[in-house]
């Protein structure tokens, strides 16, 4: 019997359709298993890794159904125009991992087997030692300190005389009046010394600001006393 299928985008087998959905799941379900084992912040989410995985197989699905058909490949332009996606991306190395399973479900549904295989394996690895060897990361330790204050009075040098005990360099970016104008609150950019921890600068800062609440912002972090 013969287990082909003609139609306007070309012929492919049953052995095609298998290998296609097969290896994408495969190569889509080994870069949701990197994506994983290197995220690092807390918005980490399983429906988005297995929508890596859907996508993979989805996409290599639609090459297929579109092979070298012009037509067919504006038709399913205009299809898919029509999905609105409202949830934002939290990250923007969730939307590289977005384009890598497309790109290797492209692949892959083209039949270009060995170039997704390579294309996938190659940059997971390049992922892997981003992510080990921790490049491209900034030494600075910098982050936001929110103070309030009594309005009454003017709290601002006595502040920054804290900052500049605790801190390399400090910038003010903003004050707001609150609670009715009641408390004013500060809030500054700073980068604290070696040595020194967030922890210390809230415990100065509360015993000059008579107990008024202060936070520190840092890039993984919050500290709020």
């Amino acid at each position: 019997m013969d287990f082909t299928f003609q139609d306007l985008s070309g012929t492919f087998s049953v052995a095609d359709i298998a290998i296609a959905m097969s290896l994408s799941f495969v190569l889509s379900a080994m870069i949701g298993w990197i994506y994983r084992a290197t995220h690092r912040n807390v918005s980490y989410s399983q429906s988005y890794v297995q929508t890596l995985v859907i996508l993979g197989m989805l996409i290599s699905l639609i090459m297929l159904v579109v092979g070298s058909n012009i037509a067919r490949a504006f038709a399913l332009v205009g299809a898919l125009s029509v999905v609105r996606f409202r949830n934002a991306i939290k990250e923007t190395r969730d939307v590289g991992f977005i384009f890598l399973v497309m790109g290797v479900g492209m692949a892959v549904g083209t039949r270009f087997y060995l170039l997704a295989i390579v294309a996938a394996v190659a940059i997971s690895l390049i992922i892997v030692i981003m992510h080990r060897f921790n490049w491209f990361q900034l030494n600075t330790r910098r982050q936001v300190v929110k103070v309030q204050v009594p309005s009454d009075d003017d709290y601002t040098l006595v502040i920054q005389d804290v900052l500049i005990q605790h801190t390399d360099e400090f910038e003010l970016v903003s004050m707001e009046s609150i609670r009715g104008g009641a408390l004013l609150e500060l809030m500054y950019t700073v980068k604290i010394k070696k040595g020194h921890e967030p922890a210390d600068v809230i415990t100065a800062l509360r015993a000059r600001n008579h107990g008024q609440p202060v936070t520190v912002l840092t890039g993984y972090d919050q500290t709020d006393l």
